[in-house]
């Protein structure tokens, strides 16, 4: 006799981590302490206190005292911040004003659709 039919309720692997409990590494590339600079900076935080809050890392990589680490992240415009983790990889360019642009291009819309 065959084994009762189970539903799909199998564990997750406790080792995978979806994209909601991963940790968020960012990172911000500015030039100096430019008005934009500084409003990319505050918006930035307000969206990772509200959308990440306790998971995410964020680095701030000032070009004019660092120019040679605009080019491992490929980076031609300045605000740019780019989400280095979890993969893939993605960018927004800009002072990051635009709070549906800013949702939009670091996918954070899977994880709090408000």
């Amino acid at each position: 006799m065959a084994p009762p039919a189970t539903s799909s309720s199998h564990p997750q692997d406790p080792k995978k981590k979806t994209m909601s409990e991963e940790m968020w590494e960012l990172r911000l590339y500015v030039a100096g302490q430019t008005a934009k600079s500084m409003t990319a900076l505050t918006n930035l935080k307000t969206y990772c206190e509200k959308h990440l809050k306790g998971r995410y890392r964020l680095e701030i990589i000032d070009l004019l005292q660092h120019p040679q680490l605009a080019e491992g992240d490929q980076i031609l415009a300045i605000p740019t911040l780019v989400r280095k983790m979890p993969a893939p990889i993605r960018r927004v360019i800009g002072d990051l004003s635009n709070h549906e642009r800013v949702l939009v291009g670091l996918d954070l819309r899977a994880i709090d659709p408000s």
